[in-house]
C-alpha cells in the first residue's frame, strides 16, 4: 500500500482526522483518539500499524510480514504492524484499519460518539 492510498482509505472514515507527528507518522484519529499510523522511508513500503481484537493480535503476531507494533504492543496493547504484504494483501489490510476505527469509535465516551454522529 502506498502512503497516498492510505491516507486516502482512512480519510474516507466519518469523522477520521489525519496529522503527521511521532517523526513522519501518518496518524489518522477519531474522536482525538489513534486509530492507524502510518509511515516509512521513500522508497520502502508503507508500515501501518493497526488496532485489533486479543484474538486477531495472537493469529496475526505469529504471521510473516505483520509484528506487534512497536511500542504500543510492548505496553500490553494489542496493536499490529504489517511492514510488508507477504501473508496480508492491501485489501486484508483495509478491512483491518476499518476494524480499528470501528473499535477505537466504540470506545469513545457516548457523549463524543453521539457529538462525532
Amino acid at each position: 500500500m502506498k502512503l497516498e492510498d492510505y491516507n486516502g482509505f482512512c480519510a474516507s472514515l466519518p469523522h477520521a482526522t489525519h496529522v503527521v507527528q511521532w517523526g513522519g507518522g501518518h496518524v489518522w484519529k477519531v474522536g482525538g483518539k489513534v486509530f492507524a499510523i502510518g509511515g516509512g522511508r521513500d522508497g520502502e513500503m508503507l508500515a501501518v500499524t493497526f488496532k485489533c481484537s486479543d484474538l486477531a493480535f495472537e493469529i496475526l503476531k505469529e504471521q510473516p510480514g505483520l509484528r506487534p507494533a512497536p511500542y504500543l504492543a510492548s505496553r500490553g496493547m494489542k496493536w499490529i504492524q504489517r511492514h510488508s504484504a507477504e501473508t496480508m494483501d492491501d485489501d486484508a489490510l483495509r478491512d483491518y484499519i476499518a476494524e480499528s476505527y470501528r473499535r477505537v469509535f466504540a470506545g469513545l465516551p457516548k457523549k463524543v460518539q453521539t457529538q462525532l454522529g
